[in-house]
């Protein structure tokens, strides 16, 4: 029998966020998903370098990629260093991959990775996201509803 996955993800070490994707996108659904990295990678992560600002995810030939996400090259490297924005394996299991191939053909959704961390386990994972993209005035519908929100805790916070 398997074991249930926790409600939330186990985040023990955040390494990189993306915080401008719940800005920038509805988001759906999210997944954990582990990554194939080389030594260097790995070292270079666990210094807190690192960075998903403009990366996505993709899905090809039956597996899925994170595409353009920054790791720097490993300062002790040598020769056996990486290169910083190689496509990057991500590892799901099967059923997964077929959801999200759904959701991106015929909903028109994105894969975004939300942040990269370190599990308990000391395992680098992505918090993959589907997410459709926001217009314009859903953006601005965003900004109105954080500056009330602050000026009501502002407001709560003044009358004790």
């Amino acid at each position: 029998m398997a074991r249930p996955k926790p409600a939330t993800f186990d985040k023990q070490k955040t390494v990189a966020e993306n915080r401008r994707a719940k800005f920038d996108y509805f988001i759906e659904e999210t997944f954990e998903a582990g990554i194939a990295l080389s030594g260097t990678e790995v070292k270079s992560l666990r210094g807190g370098e690192g960075s998903i600002a403009e990366s996505y995810a993709q899905v090809h030939d039956g597996q899925a990629w994170l595409i353009n996400a920054n790791v720097p090259e490993f300062s002790h490297g040598n020769r056996y260093n990486h290169e910083p924005k190689r496509p990057r394996k991500l590892l799901l299991h099967n059923r997964e991959i077929e959801k999200m191939i759904g959701a991106v053909e015929r909903k028109g959704m994105t894969l975004i990775p939300l942040s990269v961390y370190f599990n308990s386990r000391g395992r680098a994972k992505v918090e993959l996201a589907l997410a459709k993209g926001k217009q314009v005035h859903d953006k601005r519908q965003t900004v109105k509803d954080r500056d009330w929100k602050r000026d009501k805790a502002r407001i709560m916070r003044d009358r004790g």
